[in-house]
């Protein structure tokens, strides 16, 4: 994973929709399973903002930007299924995003502005990673292992993450979806 460079003072953070248990534990073993060696360094997620470094003296206004973002964003359904990869643009496998997409762009979209503005590299396409900078053969590994998985789930916050010194992406703040919300009950909360 390719993590932009950051200066004494500074943070790097990111923006993600963590997985509840008990699909999170499912989807952190098959990364440990196929030997994918940030397995316990980054828990499984969607992402709204990959890696990205600012002066640390920021974090309050991005705090502040990230709750107003999710106090203007209801709770939704996300559903996962089956898996899916970016090969040949990029060595990633990945469990496909089947519910919840629109809800995740626009939520995606809402957290790229003010403090956090920033232009993509790609077009957005939530998902969650399974396996990343591999061979081939351990990839296809990864995508079978998942192939069958499927999750449904309430998604009802968002988690504001900073990358350590050791590697491992740690929640910083925990961020309520708490717009008005007519979301059917079932499933875990993430």
């Amino acid at each position: 994973m390719h993590l932009p460079e950051r200066r004494p003072g500074q943070v790097r953070i990111g923006v993600a929709l963590q997985i509840p248990p008990p699909y999170s534990t499912v989807l952190s073993s098959v990364r440990a399973e196929v030997g994918d060696p940030l397995a316990r360094a980054i828990p499984p997620h969607v992402t709204l903002l990959g890696p990205t470094v600012l002066d640390r003296d920021r974090m309050p206004e991005v705090t502040d930007h990230l709750a107003e973002v999710a106090g203007s964003f209801a709770p939704f359904v996300m559903g996962l299924k089956g898996a899916g990869t970016f090969r040949p643009v990029s060595p990633v496998v990945f469990v496909n995003l089947v519910r919840g997409w629109d809800e995740c762009a626009a939520l995606q979209d809402a957290v790229r502005r003010g403090p956090l503005a920033q232009e993509l590299r790609f077009p957005y396409h939530p998902h969650v990673t399974v396996a990343h900078d591999l061979d081939d053969a351990v990839l296809d590994r990864a995508a079978e292992l998942v192939q069958d998985f499927e999750a449904t789930y309430a998604q009802g916050s968002m988690r504001l993450y900073e990358h350590g010194d050791d590697g491992v992406w740690r929640t910083v703040v925990r961020l309520v979806l708490s717009a008005s919300s007519t979301l059917p009950a079932g499933g875990g909360t993430a």
